[in-house]
């Protein structure tokens, strides 16, 4: 059994982690957070990479300075991207998948390609986010036209680490530019959209030792092993799933992530008028699952009201929340939630556009957003059912979203499941599980989530039957 540095990259925070699994469970050192932000840089809203480099360093230093490590690995959000020129050096900014360049390139791409040819082969849920947007948006600019390579974040970080040049599977293949069932790139489609196919990297699978830090003092020498790259792989794989053909998941952070563990995608015309998306998952598997706008909307309001000089935390609003009776809705996934700033006024303002009444005080403002997402949930799930003739029995909550009771109640009452709540660092354990299977530590994927089971212990939620579900979805739905 090893000591694992575990990088965890998130939209609005990252941290690092040093777990040991010499006990045969999964102890969790959390050693370095750090919050970032969006920010503005030539008219772009952009990610401040080189505080989001520092900090990831000043983490892997605080860990490595705890004693000797067995490996490292690194995952982060998806779709966005950074330029390498012949030299490997950055062509900056990185933009965000924020920024509102992406809105030509996402109205037009699907009608021109067409939606079947390109969900065919990929199998991605269309949302304006993806990486063939932005790409074709930037097609123009003199990032692109310079670029040898483009690598997707966590490799552009390990890149910075060790100078590798290859592209992660599970994060490729949020791009909506891969194959689903080759697991490689979709180079027809690549072709039919005029890219460059020369900035395309080779791809490799989790589990692959990617080389040793170098060029970075006393870290120099640590391996570097590819994990689940893109956040939501290494949140399932720390899934303590024991049947995942009933079970499902919902990782519940910024995005909220429903859908099931599959051996094959799913990409057929069901699919497509489903919208699902098939992401590619460790030990060769699918994510079938759905995108849904998570807490977002809930953090950007309490960024709003924060910034009129109205701080609180989170337990507070929550705690309001269950006081309120107030039943309006919103659907969570109009691109009128998706862009910042000014989040609260949205909520309003979609709530009044819809027939119902605008919420005024901030328990009925939060009420309103949990009762949303749960309710987008109740639609998700059985879109996925559906599609994939699954019947699930009980989901797992992951990530920080399930430390929010009133939520998870919410969603096992929506669904009609049981619900477990967490693990709560699902994806670093994911993100050690894969590293702990390449040093030999687990013999398979099911032998980690074991362990991982024996880490943790889930508080379970099961279906109340105190709100009009029906009623509430005919509002929006």
């Amino acid at each position: 059994m090893g000591r694992y540095i575990a990088v965890d990259l998130g939209a609005t925070s990252g941290r690092v982690a040093l777990v040991d699994t010499s006990s045969g469970s999964f102890d969790i050192n959390l050693v370095h957070r750090f919050p970032h932000e969006v920010v503005e840089r030539d008219g772009k809203v952009c990610w401040n990479w080189d505080l989001i480099v520092t900090e990831t360093l000043n983490g892997i230093k605080k860990a490595a300075a705890l004693g000797p490590v067995t490996s490292l690995a690194i995952d982060a959000w998806a779709v966005d991207y950074g330029f390498l020129d012949k030299a490997d050096a950055l062509l900056p900014p990185i933009v965000s998948y924020r920024d509102p360049r992406i809105v030509a390139t996402f109205a037009d791409i699907p009608e021109r390609i067409g939606r079947e040819r390109i969900y065919s082969t990929t199998g991605i849920q269309f949302i304006s986010l993806n990486t063939i947007y932005q790409l074709t948006a930037a097609t123009k600019d003199a990032n692109y036209l310079a670029a040898d390579i483009f690598l997707l974040l966590p490799d552009l970080l390990n890149n910075v680490l060790t100078g590798s040049r290859t592209t992660e599977i599970t994060n490729a293949s949020t791009t909506q530019l891969l194959n689903s069932h080759s697991r490689q790139w979709d180079f027809d489609l690549i072709e039919m959209l005029e890219l460059n196919p020369q900035i395309f990297p080779e791809l490799h699978e989790p589990g692959t030792t990617l080389g040793v830090i170098r060029g970075h003092g006393e870290l120099d020498g640590i391996t570097v092993v590819a994990t689940g790259s893109h956040d939501t792989a290494s949140a399932v794989a720390g899934a303590p799933m024991s049947d995942p053909t009933s079970e499902g998941y919902l990782s519940s952070g910024t995005w909220s992530l429903l859908g099931i563990e599959s051996a094959t995608p799913f990409t057929n015309q069901a699919a497509l008028d489903a919208n699902l998306t098939n992401e590619l998952g460790v030990d060769n598997t699918v994510r079938v699952l759905k995108n849904i706008t998570g807490l977002w909307i809930f953090e950007e309001c309490r960024r709003a009201w924060r910034d009129s000089g109205h701080a609180h935390e989170v337990e507070e609003l929550i705690a309001l929340a269950r006081k309120s009776t107030f039943n309006s809705v919103i659907n969570p996934n109009d691109p009128i939630f998706a862009t910042p700033a000014d989040m609260p006024a949205k909520v309003a303002r979609y709530c009044s556009e819809s027939g119902q009444p605008a919420p005024k005080e901030l328990g009925d403002f939060v009420r309103t957003i949990f009762l949303s997402l749960a309710l987008a949930y109740q639609v998700t799930m059985e879109e996925i059912e559906s599609v994939t003739a699954r019947s699930i029995k009980k989901v797992h909550i992951l990530g920080g979203g399930s430390q929010n009771n009133y939520l998870n109640q919410l969603a096992a009452d929506a669904m009609g499941k049981i619900v477990s709540a967490g693990p709560a660092e699902s994806t670093l354990l994911g993100n050690v599980a894969m590293q702990a299977i390449a040093a030999g530590d687990f013999a398979d994927l099911a032998g980690a989530r074991a362990a991982i089971a024996r880490s943790v212990n889930g508080a379970l939620f099961t279906p109340q039957n105190e709100i009009d579900w029906v009623e509430l979805r005919k509002r929006i739905y």
